[in-house]
C-alpha cells in the first residue's frame, strides 16, 4: 500500500466511518498545542491558520478554543460535514471539503501556520512541502505530527501477544508498529525512539529552524472501546470480513480473560515545527 494508488484508496476509507471517528480517536495533549503556539509564535488576533486534513476536528477544536481563525480542509465529504457539526460553536472556523493538493484559497494566502495532525503522511510526498510553503506568509510556520502506537518499557504486553493473530490472518502489514510493519530486527516503537522528519524538511530547501518535540500519553480501553478505535484505522477498515471477525473475536476473548477486561494503549507524537524560507525556484518541493 505504499504506492500512490494504495495511499489514495486507504485515505478515502476514513469517510466511511465519519460518525464513529470523532468519538473513537484520541485527542492530543494540551502541552502539544501550547508548544506549537510558542514555537510558531502564534497570536489569535494576528495569525490565521490552515489545517490540512482536519477529519472530524479533533485537532481543530483545541486551537479554535484558543481563539484562532482557522480554515480547515478535509477531503471526505462525510468527515467535513461531521467537522462542521463539531465546530459549529466557533464562528472563526471554516471547514472546506477539498483536496489539499489542489485547493486554492479565495485570496492570496497569508497563513501564519499550515499544520496537519495525523494527516501529513496522506498528502502526496512529491508536492506536500512545496504546497504548504505556497500557502504560508513569509516567516510563517509548517507543523505536523502523527498519533502513533508506542510501547514504553512498562507498556501493556497485549499488543505483542495479539500479533500472532495479525500474522495468522495475513494482515501483519496493517499494523505499523507490529513486527511485519517494521524493518527486520525492529520491535515496537518507544516514545523516545520515534523517528522524525527533520532531515527531510531541511532537504526541501523551503524551511529553516526545524524544531522537534516528542509527546506521549496513555489511554485505557475496554474491549468495546478498543474495537471502536480499530474500526477507524484504514488498514482495519480495509480488512476482509473474515479477517476482522477472527481478529476482533480473539481480542474480545483475550481481554475477557483479564481482570477488568481492559487494555492500556500508549500513544506517541513527534511535533515538527519549521519556519518558511523565501520561495525560490531552486527548492526541491519534496
Amino acid at each position: 500500500m505504499d504506492t500512490a494508488d494504495g495511499r489514495e484508496r486507504l485515505r478515502q476509507t476514513f469517510d466511511t466511518v465519519a460518525a464513529r471517528y470523532h468519538a473513537a480517536r484520541p485527542g492530543y495533549p494540551g502541552a502539544l498545542y501550547d508548544t506549537l503556539i510558542s514555537l510558531a509564535r502564534l497570536a489569535p488576533d494576528q495569525d490565521e491558520i490552515l489545517e490540512i486534513g482536519c477529519g472530524t476536528g479533533k485537532a481543530t477544536i483545541p486551537l479554535a478554543r484558543r481563539g484562532f481563525r482557522i480554515t480547515a480542509l478535509e477531503l471526505g465529504a462525510a468527515l467535513a460535514a461531521e467537522a462542521r457539526r463539531n465546530l459549529a460553536a466557533f464562528p472563526r472556523v471554516t471547514v472546506v471539503n477539498a483536496d489539499a493538493e489542489r485547493w486554492q484559497p479565495p485570496a492570496p494566502a497569508m497563513f501564519g501556520l499550515v499544520f496537519a495532525a495525523t494527516a501529513w503522511h496522506w498528502i502526496d510526498p512529491a508536492v506536500r512541502y512545496r504546497r504548504a510553503r505556497e500557502l504560508l506568509r513569509p516567516g510563517g510556520h509548517l507543523a505536523f505530527w502523527e498519533a502513533v502506537h508506542v510501547i514504553p518499557e512498562n507498556g501493556d504486553p497485549f499488543f505483542r501477544e495479539i500479533q500472532d493473530v495479525y500474522d495468522e490472518i495475513g494482515a501483519g502489514w496493517f499494523v505499523p508498529t507490529g513486527r511485519k510493519g517494521l524493518p527486520p530486527g525492529s520491535d515496537f516503537a518507544k516514545p523516545d525512539t520515534l523517528a522524525d522528519r527533520a532531515a527531510e524538511i531541511t532537504a526541501t530547501g523551503l524551511f529553516t529552524d526545524v524544531t522537534i518535540r516528542r509527546f506521549d500519553w496513555e489511554i485505557t480501553y475496554t474491549a468495546d472501546s478498543y474495537l471502536r478505535l480499530l474500526d477507524t484505522f484504514s488498514g482495519h477498515i480495509a480488512m476482509a470480513p473474515w479477517q476482522r471477525e477472527r481478529l476482533y473475536g480473539e481480542i474480545r476473548r483475550r481481554l475477557g480473560q483479564r481482570p477488568g477486561g481492559r487494555v492500556r494503549r500508549h500513544w506517541g507524537a513527534v511535533l515538527h515545527v519549521a519556519r518558511a524560507k523565501p520561495l525560490s525556484d531552486r527548492t526541491s518541493g519534496l
